[in-house]
C-alpha cells in the first residue's frame, strides 16, 4: 500500500502562475474591500458587483497555465497516495494532472443554487450573471466559500490529515481559519515540510524551504522520491 502524503496549498502556489492573490501589498484586498466581494451580505447588498469580482477571476484564470509547484506535485503520485487540500477556487491542480484536490473554499469553475448549496452545477469559463437560473429556479451565484459560511469540506479534510504519512503545506500564510488548524490534526510523528518565501508561524517541528513554490517543491519532491 502507498504511503499517504497530503499536500495544504494556498494562494502562494498560484501566484506563479499569474492568479492575483490577496493578502500580498498588490493584492486583490487593495482594490477591493472583502466586505464588499466576499461575504453573502455583499451578495445580497450587490450582486452585480459580486457576480462581476468572480467573473473576473474566472476570466484570468482561463488565460494561465498551471508552474512548476503544481507540476511537481504531480510526480509524487508515482509513489505516493496523494491528496491535495487547497484554499485556492482555481483548477491549476487538476489543470497539472493532480487526481485528488479537495477545494474548501469551493471552485471558480462551478457555480450553485442560491437557495440550495448541494445543487452544483460545471460553468467552465462562462460567466454568471443576474437572471441565470438553477435547475430548482433560483440565481444561479459562485460555487464560492465566502467569509462567514461554513466550510462543508473541512471534516474530510481533517480526516485525511489524521491519515498522513508526509505532510506539505504549499504557499499559505496558516493564517485563514479553519483550514490552518488542519496541522493540528496530522499526526505529531508525521514528518512535515513548508515551502514559502516567508516566514510562517507554525508550532511544530517542520522542514522549511523559505523559497517560491516552482522551486522549493521540487526539492520536496525529491527527497520523498529518493526515500
Amino acid at each position: 500500500m502507498k504511503k499517504k502524503v497530503i499536500v495544504l496549498t494556498g494562494a502562494g502556489i498560484s501566484a506563479e502562475s499569474g492568479i492575483s492573490t490577496f493578502r500580498d501589498s498588490d493584492g486583490l484586498w487593495e482594490q477591493y474591500r472583502v466586505e464588499d466581494v466576499a461575504t453573502h451580505e455583499a451578495y445580497l447588498r450587490n450582486p452585480e458587483l459580486v457576480l462581476n469580482f468572480y467573473n473576473e477571476r474566472r476570466r484570468q484564470l482561463f488565460q494561465v497555465k498551471p508552474n512548476e509547484g503544481h507540476r511537481q506535485l504531480v510526480r509524487l503520485e508515482e509513489r505516493y497516495d496523494v491528496h491535495i487540500i487547497t484554499q485556492n477556487i482555481d483548477n491549476l491542480h487538476e489543470q497539472a494532472g493532480s487526481t485528488n484536490v479537495l477545494h474548501l473554499h469551493g471552485e471558480l469553475t462551478k457555480a450553485r443554487s442560491d437557495r440550495n448549496d448541494n445543487l452544483i452545477i460545471d460553468i467552465g469559463d462562462r460567466d454568471i450573471h443576474l437572471g441565470d437560473k438553477a435547475p430548482d429556479g433560483a440565481q444561479l451565484r459562485p460555487h464560492i466559500v465566502w467569509f462567514g459560511e461554513a466550510v462543508p469540506n473541512i471534516e474530510p479534510a481533517a480526516v485525511l490529515c489524521e491519515q498522513a504519512d508526509y505532510f506539505i503545506v504549499v504557499g499559505t500564510s496558516m493564517n485563514v481559519y479553519p483550514a490552518a488548524g488542519l496541522i493540528h490534526y496530522v499526526p505529531r510523528s508525521t514528518p512535515c515540510y513548508l515551502v514559502d518565501p516567508k516566514a510562517v508561524p507554525i508550532s511544530r517541528p517542520i522542514t522549511i524551504f523559505q523559497e517560491k513554490a516552482g522551486t522549493g517543491v521540487k526539492k520536496v519532491v525529491d527527497a520523498l522520491l529518493s526515500e
